[in-house]
């Protein structure tokens, strides 16, 4: 099973998403993978998102396998690599991505659906590459609803899968609350929706 990890935007908790639902697969006995091959904002030789989803897979992964481009700008990734001078290969991104033999992948995004790769592609482009469902990462307090439909709602445009929305909610966000705001995502779509809290449990039925 491969899962693309996006988000209705940057800091929606992509990272926090992907981690979680690795370290139930390992939890369940899964041999799992976690990737983030397009990182910016990296001051060391790996990004930080990509050090948690190495911890979160069991800290197996070594070279390309931990990362195939990590930016020190903390821009859009086509800006980024315009800046570096260092083109980002989608096709190397996928071929990398599914060339571990492991029984749970989550590819993770940079930023949101439509964030530039390269001057012809987004993210959008990169999941569809991939050919993996995409679950979608968002907020759980005030302004997710709208969020959360509309990246939705670009997904199945684009002709992706959505397997779920998973809403990331913090430890001081109020539960009643972001399982409202579930239960209006769910009146418009028709798909998983999850609160991602303590219990990570919930996350079995994407395992």
């Amino acid at each position: 099973m491969i899962y693309f990890v996006t988000g209705t935007d940057t800091g929606a908790g992509k990272t926090y998403v992907s981690a979680a639902l690795l370290r139930r697969a390992r939890a369940l006995g899964r041999r799992t993978f976690g990737f983030k091959p397009i990182e910016t904002g990296c001051t060391e030789a790996l990004g930080p998102d990509q050090q948690v989803l190495c911890d979160a897979a069991g800290g197996w992964q070594t070279g390309p396998l931990r990362g195939l481009y990590q930016f020190r700008n903390p821009v859009a990734p086509r800006v980024a690599s315009e800046a570096e001078a260092l083109p980002i290969d989608l096709d190397l991104v996928v071929s990398t991505a599914r060339s571990v033999s492991a029984d749970f992948t989550i590819v993770e995004g940079a930023g949101g659906w439509r964030v530039p790769v390269t001057d012809s592609a987004d993210m959008a482009v990169l999941a569809k590459k991939l050919g993996a469902p995409v679950i979608v990462a968002a907020r759980a307090g005030l302004g997710t609803i709208n969020h959360t439909l509309l990246t939705l709602e670009a997904v199945e445009r684009d002709g992706c899968t959505a397997a779920a929305a998973i809403l990331s909610r913090r430890p001081d966000e109020d539960v009643g609350f972001a399982e409202q705001n579930a239960a209006e995502i769910r009146r418009r779509w028709p798909g998983r929706v999850l609160v991602l809290g303590a219990d990570a449990g919930i996350l079995d039925p994407l395992i």
